[in-house]
């Protein structure tokens, strides 16, 4: 299937393709976002604004069968920008068959792009079959993430 693969931006009529895989994708991490989120994502992604995330759609035989959102963004130890990418997602049956691996090497070719020679993302520790993708094409680092603690 890897050559079969085909990435591409996502566009406007992507939108129920788009939101059944972010909902798979959220589903796997336990969450849900609001309707508003949604949508707000979703222009977001068709922005074309150059500080708001972007979105890719992996297809096999015509199909979407995954996504992946990045951002470029300033950082105080670098002169350029660096790249988040923040969500991955590829349908189980398309797993093991170079999906994430193309939708991973395409937001690495947009960073190349951008002069953007960082690319970063975090996964939680259970998730075993993408960090063996993630342990091939990058390298772990040391941080531990934290976060704001809500009353």
């Amino acid at each position: 299937m890897n050559d079969a693969v085909r990435i591409r931006p996502i566009g406007p009529d992507d939108e129920a393709e788009w939101r059944r895989l972010w909902t798979d994708y959220l589903t796997f991490y336990e969450a849900s976002v609001s309707e508003e989120v949604y949508a707000t994502t979703f222009a977001r992604l068709l922005s074309g604004d150059d500080n708001e995330f972007r979105g890719l759609i992996a297809e096999a035989g015509g199909k979407p069968v995954g996504l992946v959102h990045f951002l470029f963004h300033r950082h105080c130890w670098r002169v350029e920008n660096v790249c988040y990418l923040q969500d991955l997602y590829a349908d189980p049956e398309v797993r093991g068959t170079g999906v994430g691996r193309k939708l991973i090497e395409a937001v690495y070719a947009a960073a190349d792009a951008a002069g953007s020679p960082t690319v970063y993302w975090m996964t939680q520790d259970f998730n075993t079959t993408a960090r063996t993708l993630y342990d091939r094409v990058a390298a772990v680092t040391p941080f531990i993430k934290y976060q704001r603690k809500l009353p």
